[in-house]
């Protein structure tokens, strides 16, 4: 009887290495050169390509890359061997800064973060604590309106109207709820027995640069105050001169019970605050909240000079000016071209709907040398240095023409 014999089994494929990963964590989608240099309003790579900024780091560097007197300022800081003390300890500079915007704003105190995430966070815990000192028990809840965008820890992204960054983290805090931007709506929302505060920005910088209208801010101020709510304005991203003036809410005939900022506070190096009203600022106690490297002295030196350069009327009068240039420029862009829906903004804050994915018109940009992100799947956004000139934001008009027809 013949047997028969089988091949042996082919061995099994050896699975593939997974690729390598980044050695800082994959969180964002970086562009593959690699920068190295800043000079005014052009970033640098390792080829030596220059690039206009139209990003100015999303609203930060304000006053422009390798700035003389914000380098200044650093080797002053540096210059007395005292970087960071904590907040156990007093400082002449964190002092000094908090005076300034005292002196220059609504506030009559002024607590310091790292970044505009925490300041909004600190906010509202600061809220809470506040509406603990009332005579309603249950007054806690904070309500943010339809596209805000207030961070991504846990209490903003609770109140950030972006359902790509909300879902995945679901739960979220509680507490928190986003309305639509309408009075009547909020009106009904108000409880004085539960409400706590309100949460807007002046212009909803990653809602699409929509500018918040005047008439509802004032609104919303009455209403507040009426209902004993307080009211935060985030000026994280429009504040700091972006609008044409120091504060966004200048511009409104109102004041707010909180204010943060952040992005251009140091133009580049990380610190936030927080500037609460007499009411706010009487109830937080020792122990309330706290920071390790909130309002060091490198940090507050730095921000001490970048707030009296951003707060300077001729700049301001520069904003205004060339920002309404810009805006108008846009306009022509959109007739000649056909490819946009429609423009927004104030200031040097833009933004722009086109039909196409505004990645790609972004990713031809950044081939010709100009640097521009995005607010939504279909906005342009533009945050170029508060000190660009005319003749630089007609390079990057001209650049960005060119990318919007292919």
């Amino acid at each position: 009887m013949t047997s028969t014999m089988l091949p042996p089994a082919a061995p099994a494929p050896t699975p593939a290495a997974p690729a390598p990963l980044p050695a800082i964590l994959g969180t964002y989608k970086r562009q593959a050169p690699l920068f190295v240099k800043g000079d005014g309003v052009y970033m640098i790579d390792e080829t030596g390509k220059r690039y206009l900024d139209f990003v100015a780091g999303i609203a930060v560097t304000s006053l422009g890359h390798n700035d003389a007197g914000v380098n200044a300022a650093v080797q002053e800081a540096l210059s007395a061997g005292l970087i960071h003390t904590s907040n156990l300890y007093r400082t002449a500079p964190g002092e000094a800064l908090a005076q300034w915007f005292v002196d220059h704003s609504f506030a009559s105190s002024v607590f310091y973060a790292n970044s505009g995430a925490e300041a909004n966070e600190g906010a509202f815990k600061f809220a809470r604590r506040w509406a603990k000192s009332t005579e309603h028990p249950a007054k806690h809840e904070i309500i943010a309106v339809r596209g805000s965008f207030h961070g991504r820890m846990p209490g903003t992204l609770a109140a950030t109207d972006r359902p790509a960054y909300r879902l995945p983290f679901r739960p979220l805090m509680g507490g928190v709820s986003i309305v639509e931007r309408d009075l009547t709506e909020l009106s009904a929302v108000l409880d004085p027995e539960t409400a706590a505060a309100v949460i807007v920005e002046p212009i909803q910088g990653e809602g699409g640069v929509r500018v918040v209208e005047p008439e509802f801010l004032r609104g919303l101020r009455e209403l507040t105050r009426e209902r004993n709510v307080l009211l935060i304005l985030d000026e994280i991203q429009c504040g700091l001169g972006r609008t044409g003036s120091f504060f966004a809410y200048e511009q409104l005939g109102i004041e707010p019970d909180m204010l943060t900022i952040a992005k251009p506070l140091a133009n580049g190096l990380p610190i936030g605050a927080i500037l609460v009203n007499d009411k706010v600022a009487r109830v937080m106690q020792p122990g309330d909240h706290g920071t390790t490297f909130g309002g060091g002295p490198l940090l507050a030196n730095v921000a001490h000079h970048v707030v009296q350069r951003l707060s300077d009327p001729a700049l301001l009068q520069h904003v205004r000016e060339v920002g309404a240039w810009f805006g108008e420029q846009l306009q022509g862009i959109a007739d000649r071209t056909g490819a946009v829906r429609a423009i927004r903004g104030k200031g040097l804050m833009w933004g722009m709907d086109v039909h196409e994915p505004a990645g790609a018109i972004i990713g031809r940009a950044f081939d010709r040398g100009l640097l521009m992100v995005s607010a939504g799947e279909h906005t342009l956004r533009f945050l170029p240095p508060l000190v660009i000139s005319q003749a630089e934001l007609a390079a990057g008009l001209e650049i960005l023409e060119a990318a919007m027809k292919g």
